[in-house]
């Protein structure tokens, strides 16, 4: 049997030890363990749950590819491509692409008898899926997209009906300006939606494809561009890499040069917020760790302080000072096992209470949600636990250094 071993599991399950000090100072050092834990995997979990939600809301409105037109880059007027069978069957074809979807885009003015509001037109067709709008409808239900009719019936945001004071169901005219003259449409609202992504709530509606196409003066195979849906997001570079060789500098068939480009280029002020989010994660991550290591340090001077008789007694029995130092990185192991039982138990009890409750609310309009999202990763739980495992026991490995310089004679008189 392993001597160190035997003789910490000993010691660390000997309920009848009355010592003084030694006792609260492992409890202090189980605690903040567990505290340290505990905050590690909740800060984790929120940070993965809020970058995911906003990353999807994100894609929701963007999709993860979108093909367009190269002159779209030169100002802010729609400029179409041809997007017929054979372009849309090379794009479906291109490996790593689930989903494809077309658009248009034009701007016009909602007005109401009391209040008017620029918005921006986003005309999608039947293929369009509807997932993420269904996901985030809070009032009325998504109206069927057309590519060939026009149905008048518009997808607002919250933010957008609440300015102009319209609910489900309700009559607005909105006009547009081109060409030299204003064209005037009457919709109806069809659903609201609300995902508290202000950049798009407050001047994002929907609409039939059709009615955009014949707005902006384009034919049916005339589009702002196409939307593509990936099957890895994971893998997103390497379906983008497919794109660049297969379409980029490409020409439609109407002479149109396309172009391509990722969610991360079409946003990349929201994935560099996000990215900052990782140094808040790994400082969190580094204090936590330092809290349960001088904790450890301290319980362990203590405890190693108040066993000197044992020592010097085993030492004097013929242990040498590597034995007794494994005894004692034995004992703290212990001490740590049990701080990260419990601080598994509350991490991950707290995440899972918000999971299924949300007690914990954010203001949407800060935060971008209405409550604390948190992702539950098992393999980065059980990383962290290990890392601050073997970071703790390493970290007690020079304390522990201090068993050498005690003398077996002058630890017998040592009280």
């Amino acid at each position: 049997m392993n001597l160190p071993f035997f003789i910490a599991k000993r010691i660390y399950s000997d309920q009848g030890d009355k010592r003084k000090v030694s006792r609260p100072a492992i409890r202090i050092a189980t605690i903040g363990v567990a505290i340290g834990l505990a905050v590690m995997i909740v800060t984790v979990s929120v940070v993965l749950g809020f970058k995911h939600t906003i990353r999807d809301k994100v894609v929701g409105f963007g999709s993860h590819i979108q093909v367009h037109n190269i002159l779209t880059y030169s100002g802010s007027d729609p400029h179409p491509i041809c997007m017929d069978d054979s372009l849309m069957n090379v794009l479906k074809n291109i490996e790593g692409v689930a989903h494809t979807e077309r658009f248009s885009t034009t701007q016009g003015i909602l007005k109401t008898d009391e209040d008017f509001l620029g918005v921006a037109f986003k005309g999608i067709g039947p293929e369009y899926d509807v997932h993420f709008l269904k996901e985030h409808l809070i009032e009325g239900e998504i109206p069927q997209f057309s590519d060939s009719t026009s149905h008048y019936q518009l997808l607002l945001s919250k933010m957008i009906a609440d300015k102009l004071k319209l609910k489900m169901g309700d009559k607005v005219f909105a006009y547009f300006i081109g060409d030299g003259d204003v064209r005037t449409r009457r919709y109806t609202v069809s659903g609201i939606y609300q995902t508290n992504m202000t950049r798009f709530d407050e001047t994002l509606c929907f609409a039939d494809l059709y009615t955009v196409n014949k707005l902006n003066g384009w034919n049916a195979n005339q589009v702002t561009g196409v939307e593509v849906i990936v099957k890895n997001f994971e893998q997103l570079d390497l379906t983008e890499e497919q794109f660049i060789t297969q379409i980029n500098r490409s020409i439609d068939n109407q002479g149109n040069i396309l172009t391509t480009e990722t969610i991360y280029e079409l946003y990349p002020q929201v994935f560099s917020w996000l990215e900052l989010l990782d140094i808040n994660v790994w400082i969190i991550l580094v204090l936590m760790v330092c809290v349960a290591g001088f904790t450890m340090i301290s319980g362990l001077l203590i405890i190693i302080l108040e066993r000197t008789q044992m020592i010097g007694i085993l030492k004097a029995i013929g242990a040498r000072n590597k034995t007794i130092r494994k005894t004692f990185l034995w004992f703290s192991v212990f001490i740590i096992g049990q701080g990260l039982f419990w601080g598994n138990v509350i991490g991950l009890g707290i995440v899972l209470l918000q999971q299924h409750t949300g007690i914990i609310t954010l203001d949407p309009h800060t935060y971008y949600v209405s409550e604390a999202p948190m992702e539950l990763n098992l393999p980065l739980v059980a990383l962290i636990n290990l890392a601050t495992l073997l970071i703790c026991v390493f970290v007690l490995i020079a304390p522990s250094y201090l068993i050498s310089h005690i003398h077996p004679a002058k630890s017998m008189r040592y009280e």
